[in-house]
């Protein structure tokens, strides 16, 4: 327990580094930009301003036509100041409601969704694992279903799954479980598979039944196996639940703050990006959260040992 609590903080500390190192990239590569955004400083396009070529000198001197593989200007990329500074204003005039307490709330709301199918998918992704791991016919028979449906894209399945159970959370939440369920169901088959044989044969010689194995050595052993399937699928039930939002009409949720600000987006990029950016720290929110609780049962686990 003592190095858990010596290794959060250094954690939280390089989170911070991370994210001030990305925020000068970001504006480090700002600086690369033209001031029309489209080509390298210090670089000329194939013609002059006067229309002249100027081919000969750009040939000779190398500097012809370095164009970025991402526009620089302010409209494709804002400087990280005027993100967080639009952040803290309302997002139209007349309005007293800053876009701060706006993606709050949306991001509240998406993740509520998120948990929902999270949780749905996740008990699914187990369930399946169990009796995968218990009839190889089962496993033979339904494991290339499983497989076969995470290669339909989930913007095909979303407005199939609104159709049929209505334009709800619960419609959202299930599109988030759909993302959900497939690495719970792998890993915690991988998992319960992965203690030793010795072992399993020591259980049956006590007499130790199906579900006692199950329960006392296989769960167990697949701990970690299924954590790590749940902290990729935390995030990926919110990438569910935003773009089940879209399809759906649910205006609380940041799905549709991300469509109306992207239609605004050449009038205000800073407000699109930092939706972006709370959509990005609710699925890393949730990842923190599992993550949390993989430390706690993982090591109370180790400890009862």
């Amino acid at each position: 327990m003592k190095s858990a609590r010596l290794s959060s903080p250094g954690a939280v500390r390089y989170f911070i580094l991370i994210v001030l190192l990305l925020a000068l990239l970001w504006e480090a590569y700002k600086l690369l930009g033209a001031p029309g955004g489209a080509y390298l400083r210090g670089t000329v396009p194939a013609q002059g301003d006067a229309g002249k070529p100027v081919g000969i000198l750009c040939g000779s001197v190398g500097l012809c036509e370095l164009e970025l593989p991402v526009r620089a200007d302010d409209r494709a990329m804002p400087h990280v100041w005027d993100i967080f500074q639009t952040i803290l204003e309302p997002p139209r005039r007349g309005s007293d409601t800053i876009l701060l307490t706006i993606l709050l709330r949306a991001s509240l709301f998406t993740l509520q969704e998120a948990v929902f199918g999270f949780l749905f998918g996740g008990c699914l992704g187990f369930a399946l694992g169990v009796l995968f791991a218990h009839s190889g016919l089962l496993e033979r028979g339904l494991l290339p279903y499983v497989v076969a449906s995470q290669t339909v894209p989930l913007l095909a399945i979303a407005p199939m799954v609104v159709i049929w159970l209505g334009g709800s959370w619960f419609s959202v939440a299930v599109i988030a479980a759909y993302l959900t369920f497939f690495p719970v169901t792998i890993n915690t088959l991988q998992g319960l598979r992965s203690p030793e044989p010795a072992a399993i044969e020591l259980m049956h010689s006590y007499a130790a039944t199906k579900w006692a194995i199950l329960w006392k050595l296989r769960v167990p052993a697949a701990l970690p196996y299924i954590f790590t399937a749940l902290k990729v699928s935390a995030t990926a039930s919110v990438v569910g639940a935003i773009i089940g939002e879209l399809p759906s009409g649910i205006a609380d949720g940041l799905g549709r703050v991300i469509l109306n600000f992207n239609q605004y987006y050449a009038t205000g990029p800073e407000k699109l990006w930092a939706a972006i950016l709370f959509a990005s720290l609710t699925g890393l929110t949730f990842f923190l959260v599992i993550s949390l609780l993989e430390r706690m049962i993982v090591q109370k686990q180790v400890s009862d040992s």
